[in-house]
């Protein structure tokens, strides 16, 4: 089953082309430096998902931290990178805010799913956020299909 976070089948909420990217790997297995359909590491998944509208970005948590603009966690938007510290030593992973208080990621454990940003364990361990989509981006992959 699909999930479209803040913009629930069957809503008021249409899907939209951000939407659409991040579910459309819902579920893919994890695989260490993956980048295919086959399986995503996490900055392997954010890179697939934005290279769907033509941007590029790093394959590395660390690297995709290093661009775009920080955000507050209080000022995320949909298609925000967020990232966590989850092996002690830095920045080591990331996922793509999608808006009502989730994002989308490749965890070891489950694949690409859909998390809460309240959740303890991400909670505990966010370092950072960056705006990757300008003003112009954000309007197109946020406009209903």
């Amino acid at each position: 089953m699909a999930l479209f976070c803040s913009f629930q089948a069957g809503s008021a909420f249409a899907e939209t082309p951000l939407s659409q990217a991040v579910n459309e790997e819902l579920g893919v297995p994890y695989k260490w430096a993956g980048t295919t359909t086959k399986g995503f590491d996490c900055s392997g998944y954010t890179s697939f998902v934005f290279a769907k509208f033509d941007i590029d970005l790093p394959h590395t948590s660390k690297g995709q931290a290093e661009i775009g603009t920080t955000v507050a966690q209080d000022d995320l938007r949909p298609g925000d990178l967020v990232f966590y510290n989850t092996d002690g030593k830095g920045i080591s992973h990331v996922g793509i805010y999608v808006g009502d208080g989730k994002f989308y990621h490749s965890a070891t454990n489950k694949g690409v799913t859909v998390t809460k940003l309240s959740d303890s364990y991400y909670t505990k361990r966010f370092v950072t956020a960056k705006r990757i989509l300008s003003d112009d981006q954000y309007q197109q992959v946020m406009t209903d299909k």
